[in-house]
């Protein structure tokens, strides 16, 4: 692990340049490692912190009006699915006695320049949290947390399957990743999303230790 990754992931990071955001985000996959999280609630401002950047990502592109007919349906429907969940892990956190994580300040760069540049950001980004869903599952203590959480993991594997298809790439490799999923560790995920955000030392440090 970097010296930079390092900071990350324990909130020492005070500045990641935007930029180059679709190149990080195809960093390749590790085990995770067991002391990525310590408790439930750690886990869960982990996913609703990545919820909050896929809800403000359709949030805005889907006001760019970049998409029409079929796709603007669909992707208006995964805009509410991760404003939904959202909405879940927030009141979850809060029934467990934790406090939520803030929505963290974003720039999405020029995932908006374009119809393509849209869906392929939207792509990476949903196999992205398809992937922190079941690299973080080992680590929650709760049965019935879990669940919940792999409900959402499910959601998350046809939006990428959707976007995929709308963007006429091949079934396996493309529309879906394989026979299997990957999980993909806590520091490769906040790496991945570092580009996007405005202050990632601030959010690591919200969500982590």
């Amino acid at each position: 692990m970097t010296d930079t990754i390092r900071d990350l992931i324990h909130g020492n990071a005070s500045n990641v340049e935007a930029g180059a955001a679709l190149g990080a985000l195809s960093h390749g996959f590790h085990l995770a490692a067991a002391k990525d999280f310590t408790s439930d609630i750690e886990v869960l401002n982990y996913a609703l912190t990545l919820e909050y950047l896929e809800a403000e990502f359709y949030r805005q592109g889907n006001r760019a009006g970049l998409v029409s007919g079929k796709e603007k349906q669909y992707l208006m429907q995964i805009g509410a699915d991760e404003a939904s969940h959202v909405a879940t892990l927030t009141a979850t956190i809060q029934k467990l006695g934790g406090t939520p994580a803030g929505a963290p300040a974003v720039d999405f760069g020029g995932a908006f320049d374009s119809r393509k540049s849209y869906l392929t950001t939207a792509h990476v980004f949903e196999n992205k949290g398809v992937g922190a869903y079941l690299g973080a599952a080992g680590f929650v203590k709760d049965k019935m947390i879990l669940q919940a959480a792999a409900g959402i993991f499910g959601v998350e594997a046809r939006h990428a399957a959707v976007v995929g298809n709308l963007l006429g790439l091949k079934a396996e490799g493309g529309v879906y990743q394989g026979a299997t999923e990957t999980g993909i560790p806590k520091a490769d995920v906040l790496k991945a999303v570092a580009p996007f955000l405005q202050d990632p030392g601030k959010v690591v440090a919200a969500i982590t230790y």
